[in-house]
């Protein structure tokens, strides 16, 4: 990954009560438009004060408890530091630092400097995929992502691999739960049963912090993070060398524990409680595809980071139909009716003051899309929505209407099967008689927004409009001479958050990113400006600016939505300014084809 070069921020230090915000130009208006050198980051705080910061090279360090058990030999002083056999554990309030001497071979991770076991063993590898370290870059390769990645297969992989195999050491992003025992409950790669020593390992280090009186967030250990998330008896483990930031991975791993609460609920804490080496593996047995397929959305979802839900592009109409008949079927005794097209939300009702969170949503998704008999019959099944609520099941009924359409009736009622089939008959009648599933495999077709087809002029509107997304049919300004390289002012891509209805729109990808390496390395990128954004620390920013040798990158966050877009690393900053208000603008004229108005929003 590489590293920002350039980046101007303007800080929110006051809350401002009007609605309307003030074109980006003049919020960037004293941001100068020559870039600072390559080694600072530019800060413009409310006050126009400028703000420089020196990018700290972090030492490289190891964990030697990766390798070694953790025994009773460490012994913590007074002030919270203990250095033993090179390793320094160093308190600071709820994080857990570790820096130390390099070594060879001192953690096993092939991609750590002084680890021998790579460079001798590597050319012997093969099958190597998506999350892998690869020393020797090429054209084909970018941060370790090969286009095998295009093929990927849900389920559980490398089942042969354990923590001594150097296949699994190299690989860049791993994800564990296990319980407060040491239990492994799942691995991403390689069998738990044979990964239990590991899982011993990492609870050690979370017994040993919390004895001291205090909790572990995250370890560095040279290339790499690893980071902990401890729910009650279930701890859950991150270790990544991809440079995500912190708060990224901890809300990974906190929606890899929202998908576990669904699938059992809360109250699994309870057979804890009554025997602390309870064994929960065989309640997750089968789910393994479930987990694969919401660690694989981390790459491509911009869901998992935004916290929103985003639609499918139709007609007012055509969705005002859908919601119709759903909003018939809850008053009847339904407390969600959900009609999706993938991950994509064509109509959401909701029963009087509920509220569904979008991550509830995603999750729900992942758990219906990635198990294969929802797709085979009409199924009834318990759930849990974490947000919700946690410590109780609700059930869902689950039919596809084609290979992509289906709906998701929620209730609280255990024997509420038959009225639910007969909901689900009354609103396929409905669908089919005006049309809607047809109109939604068109508009699978027809794709989304395009940065291609941003007007020069918003408004006002030239010649008739088309059906979809409000473009123009005979305007000659339309910028399709973009077509191959992007859109006007050298813009690749962007992604529209509506606060108010905690919706999100993002355009379709194009070249130059046009496969699937590319867009996960633009969505990491997206990751870190999302934090550096949203960091209570610093922030929150009204705008940031930054621009490396991948893109420029611009946000714009104001009351009513936040705007991020990416743009080719040289293009011009007033231009890309300019082209995010049109953004704006564009978006608000076809609002009524890419989000669900007149739902009530979900605060939390």
């Amino acid at each position: 990954m590489s590293s920002d070069s350039s980046s101007s921020t303007s800080g929110d230090d006051t809350k401002s009560g009007q609605h309307t915000p003030q074109p980006l130009e003049h919020q960037f208006a004293s941001v100068a438009l020559s870039e600072a050198p390559a080694t600072q980051e530019e800060s413009l705080n409310g006050e126009g004060h400028h703000r420089t910061e020196t990018e700290i090279n972090e030492r490289e360090g190891i964990v030697g408890g990766f390798e070694q058990r953790v025994d009773d030999k460490f012994e913590v002083d007074e002030v919270g530091q203990s250095v033993e056999h090179g390793v320094m554990w160093r308190r600071t309030n709820s994080e857990l630092e570790v820096d130390g001497q390099s070594s060879p071979s001192s953690s096993g991770y092939a991609g750590e400097r002084g680890s021998t076991s790579a460079s001798s063993a590597a050319s012997g590898i093969d099958g190597i995929v998506e999350d892998e370290i690869q020393h020797v870059r090429n054209d084909d390769l970018v941060d370790g992502f090969s286009d095998l990645s295009s093929s990927w297969v849900p389920g559980k992989r490398h089942l042969d691999e354990d923590d001594a195999s150097i296949s699994w050491r190299k690989r860049k992003k791993h994800f564990f739960i296990l319980s407060n025992s040491g239990k492994p409950i799942y691995s991403r790669y390689g069998d738990e049963h044979k990964l239990a020593g590991f899982s011993a390992t990492l609870q050690a280090i979370i017994s040993f912090v919390e004895n001291g009186g205090d909790h572990v967030k995250s370890v560095r250990a040279g290339k790499h993070q690893v980071i902990f998330l401890v729910k009650g008896p279930i701890y859950l483990v991150c270790i990544s060398c991809t440079e995500e930031p912190y708060e990224s991975l901890r809300g990974q791993l906190e929606l890899i524990y929202g998908q576990m609460i669904l699938i059992l609920t809360k109250s699994v804490n309870r057979c804890f409680a009554k025997n602390p080496k309870f064994d929960m593996t065989p309640l997750l047995g089968g789910t393994d595809v479930v987990f694969s397929s919401l660690i694989h959305s981390f790459s491509w979802n911009p869901a998992t980071f935004l916290h929103a839900y985003t639609c499918l592009p139709l007609a007012y109409a055509t969705r005002q139909a859908a919601s119709a008949i759903l909003q018939d079927v809850a008053d009847s005794g339904v407390l969600f009716a959900i009609l999706m097209c993938k991950h994509k939300v064509i109509s959401l009702v909701g029963a009087q003051k509920a509220s569904l969170h979008p991550d509830d949503m995603l999750l729900l998704a992942n758990f219906v899309m990635s198990s294969e008999s929802f797709r085979t019959s009409e199924s009834f099944s318990p759930i849990c929505l974490p947000r919700y609520n946690p410590m109780a099941f609700l059930y869902a009924y689950v039919h596809y209407f084609d290979v992509d359409t289906y709906l998701i009736l929620l209730t609280t009622s255990s024997d509420a099967f038959y009225h639910l089939k007969d909901c689900r008959i009354r609103i396929e009648v409905v669908l089919l008689k005006s049309n809607v599933l047809s109109e939604v495999q068109r508009s699978m077709l027809d794709g989304g927004m395009h940065v291609e087809d941003l007007p020069v002029d918003p408004l006002p509107r030239y010649g008739s409009l088309s059906s979809h997304l409000g473009q123009p049919t005979d305007s000659p300004e339309r910028f399709r001479e973009f077509t191959g390289i992007g859109g006007p002012a050298g813009l690749w891509h962007f992604m529209y958050r509506s606060i108010f209805l905690d919706q999100y729109v993002s355009s379709d990808f194009s070249p130059p990113i046009n496969n699937p390496r590319q867009q996960k390395r633009l969505y990491r990128a997206y990751h870190k400006l999302y934090a550096s954004m949203h960091n209570t620390g610093v922030g929150p920013y009204k705008t940031q600016f930054r621009r490396d040798e991948n893109y420029v990158l611009l946000c714009w966050a104001t009351q009513d939505f936040e705007l991020y877009a990416a743009f080719d690393p040289l293009a011009e900053k007033a231009l890309a300014i300019k082209t995010c208000t049109r953004i704006s603008q564009w978006v608000k004229d076809v609002e009524n084809e890419i989000f669900l108005l007149g739902a009530s929003p979900f605060s939390w």
